[in-house]
């Protein structure tokens, strides 16, 4: 009962009620809220890694712990620190036109936001988003993901520690559950998943017309520019893959590397590897791939890499099934599907890369990735890359650190997604910037109104508009000058009486 569909409407009904009841809580009510959250992360670390491990079947509690636990404790940290500020209305300046009068911004919460988080770090997908939520004064539904049920059930336990359901509540259940709950009328939902299933959340929402934010991955480019220092360059890399098995959508997803340095970038590759991994069988820090779904397709695009002649070097020994090194892809083929698809795992694609401009048009060419990373010393390279190729974020000398940054945001662009939940944007995406202009009694807005033709509003007329070119002062030509060319008359009072 508690993860069907009719008690995802019973419990939206409840927030909803609560919405109008409390449409805006204070500053307090928000601070408290995210310093008990920030508290329990803290008491529930332990509980909260181990059922990550268990739904994995093997995965580091450190990382664990780093991304999932510590990473939302820091965003607590950076809202309660700004969280006055950005609640405070913003003054907006007038038109010239209405000088004297006064306008501001109020950021007021949109209400109930739903949150469907995704499986590879399903607390801090989960509970990220919902921190911002509640800092922008929002109720917020979780759909956590249906490979993930140890994880659910203790987030679950967690969060109903804190919050009665009308204020937070979480949900499991399979894939009937997921498109029923993107299905509500939210006020707000925020994905993260892949491109094809948010194209699926978006459809959803769009019959309730609701505002979505989708952070969707892509194949995010690791560029290796000729000055790089190919080692440095291999062991950032290296990581990128090898934490969380490279199931992480902002991981490397191919590397572009000069063509004379490709052998010795590879070598520097297995060996950063190694060092971090030595045995991957045996190490219980080293993430095994998730699902026997998500293992079956790691083998199979390596095997139709093998088939279209890529030369694949494993980095380690793996089981043979879910637990897999990095494997490294050389000589690769536009028709690979390795190069066609979102990776989402320790296969590392290296593509001959001769230029910049070259690289350039390679991703440009290809669906805007997530994130962009550039391993060089040109700061005119860095600058060309800032401003002409499209990608979510950019980290420069390493990969992914720009997602830790709490005063930035992190989201897509394009096949990467919609907007963002992180930092200043993520409290504005979650809040409704309302306008607000006040009108002075004594404004003479009177001169605005009809009848029109008076000597002041020709002479605002021609102040703002200058003189009209005579040469295009052409004869109306309609048959009936009161109806534009192509109203429909009929249409319009038919559709009238129906509303």
């Amino acid at each position: 009962m508690k993860d069907s569909i009719e008690n995802l409407r019973a419990v939206l009904a409840r927030q909803r009620d609560a919405c109008l009841a409390s449409p805006y809580p204070e500053l307090r009510q928000r601070r408290r809220a995210l310093k008990e959250v920030r508290e329990a992360l803290s008491r529930y670390q332990d509980r909260l890694a181990a059922a990550m491990s268990d739904d994995f079947g093997r995965r580091s509690e450190f990382e664990c712990k780093m991304l999932d636990v510590m990473f939302p404790a820091l965003q607590i940290d950076h809202a309660l620190a700004n969280l006055r500020r950005w609640m405070k209305p913003q003054k907006r300046h007038t038109d010239w036109l209405f000088l004297s009068n006064s306008a501001k911004v109020v950021y007021q919460p949109k209400g109930v936001v739903g949150v469907i988080a995704a499986w590879n770090f399903p607390v801090v997908e989960a509970v990220g988003p919902m921190i911002m939520a509640l800092a922008a004064g929002n109720r917020v539904m979780i759909k956590m993901s249906e490979f993930s049920p140890r994880s659910t059930a203790v987030l679950r336990e967690m969060l109903a520690e804190l919050f009665p359901e009308d204020q937070v509540a979480v949900f499991g259940g399979g894939v009937e559950v997921a498109q029923a709950f993107a299905s509500l009328p939210f006020d707000h939902i925020v994905f993260t998943g892949s491109p094809a299933v948010g194209k699926e959340i978006m459809r959803a929402a769009s019959a309730n017309l609701t505002p979505v934010t989708l952070e969707l991955g892509g194949k995010s480019p690791a560029i290796v520019a000729p000055s790089a220092n190919i080692a440095a360059a291999a062991r950032s890399i290296a990581h990128g893959k090898a934490f969380n098995a490279g199931q992480a959508c902002v991981a490397p997803d191919y590397a572009l590397v000069p063509r004379e340095r490709i052998e010795a970038f590879v070598a520097a590759a297995v060996s950063a590897f190694q060092q971090m991994v030595p045995n991957p069988v045996d190490d219980p820090e080293y993430t095994c791939i998730a699902s026997d779904r998500h293992a079956k397709r790691v083998h199979e695009l390596l095997d139709d890499a093998r088939a279209k002649g890529a030369t694949v070097t494993s980095c380690g020994t793996g089981n043979g099934w879910r637990v897999v090194p990095m494997q490294i892809v050389t000589n690769v083929t536009p028709d690979m599907r390795i190069m066609q698809e979102e990776l989402f795992n320790p296969i590392l694609p290296v593509v001959a890369c001769d230029s910049l401009d070259e690289g350039i048009r390679y991703i440009t060419a290809r669906p805007r990735p997530l994130a962009l990373y550039y391993y060089g010393t040109h700061a005119n390279e860095i600058k060309r890359l800032e401003r002409d190729v499209h990608a979510g974020g950019m980290t420069v000398n390493d990969w992914a650190w720009h997602v830790f940054q709490g005063d930035l945001p992190f989201g897509g662009t394009g096949n990467s997604g919609i907007g963002s939940w992180r930092g200043p944007e993520g409290f504005r995406a979650l809040s409704h910037g309302k306008s607000v202009l006040r009108m002075r009694r004594w404004f003479p807005i009177g001169l605005f109104r009809p009848p029109y033709g008076t000597r002041v509003q020709r002479l605002i007329s021609k102040l703002f508009l200058g003189h009209p070119d005579p040469a295009l002062n052409i004869p109306c030509s309609y048959e009936n000058e009161c109806e534009p060319h192509g109203y429909d008359s009929t249409v319009q009072e038919t559709s009238r009486e129906s509303t």
